[in-house]
């Protein structure tokens, strides 16, 4: 899925705090690539707005009553596979990350975020690119270092055309779940630089998203 040529990414709100829900929108509809088209304040109204809307994103809280976010997430992946659900919420233990991530959410961010941050992750999501928080990523990482070797499976073929020292330095940070502009600010580059080496890295990795650069990454030994 691609951002719309034609129009603002379609976003729809979903968390069973109200004064939360219209703060939030208003933040997002001061960006003009961001269209907020509606608001849910639970997971059953969320699907109903989505048959309805076809939203291009979900923000998604995770403890809501009636249907929960995760439950809510599952359906989604299912019945609307080209919506892509970025949770907001204000909890990162391991019992909401990884059941959130298993039942298909494209990104993980945590309330205390920029605006920046999360309008920055809205988009990412749009593109279909993955988006963790930086504790949220450190946790997925420690979960797949205590994953066992397995002594049959195939090593992964050494990539074709190798990664320079400043694209380990990005995958790095894109491990650690920097966005771009975090990363430009940690490597002293610029934004437009940062994502042409993380388009670089996806290429030479052969992965799609962050994510999957991570995961690849590790079965390589680069992290």
């Amino acid at each position: 899925m691609t951002l719309r040529s034609h129009g603002a990414v379609r976003v729809l709100v979903v968390d069973d705090q109200t004064l939360f829900r219209e703060a939030l929108t208003t933040l997002l509809e001061v960006r003009e690539e961001v269209a907020v088209v509606g608001a849910a304040e639970n997971g059953a109204q969320a699907l109903d707005l989505v048959d309805a809307l076809h939203p291009d994103v979900v923000l998604m809280d995770l403890r809501m009553p009636v249907l929960d976010g995760v439950a809510t997430t599952t359906r989604l992946t299912v019945e609307h596979p080209d919506v892509r659900v970025l949770v907001l919420t204000t909890f990162d233990g391991d019992d909401e990350v990884f059941p959130a991530l298993r039942a298909g959410a494209v990104g993980y961010l945590l309330k205390d975020a920029t605006a920046s941050r999360l309008v920055e992750g809205v988009l990412a999501a749009a593109r279909g690119e993955s988006v963790l928080q930086p504790s949220v990523a450190a946790k997925v990482l420690a979960r797949m270092n205590q994953l066992p070797d397995v002594p049959d499976a195939p090593r992964p073929q050494p990539l074709l055309d190798p990664l320079t020292e400043r694209e380990l330095d990005v995958l790095r940070a894109v491990a650690d779940g920097l966005s771009n502009r975090e990363t430009a600010a940690r490597l002293f580059l610029s934004e437009g630089t940062v994502k042409n080496h993380v388009t670089n890295v996806l290429a030479k990795l052969g992965v799609r998203d962050r994510t999957q650069a991570a995961l690849r990454a590790r079965a390589l030994g680069l992290l």
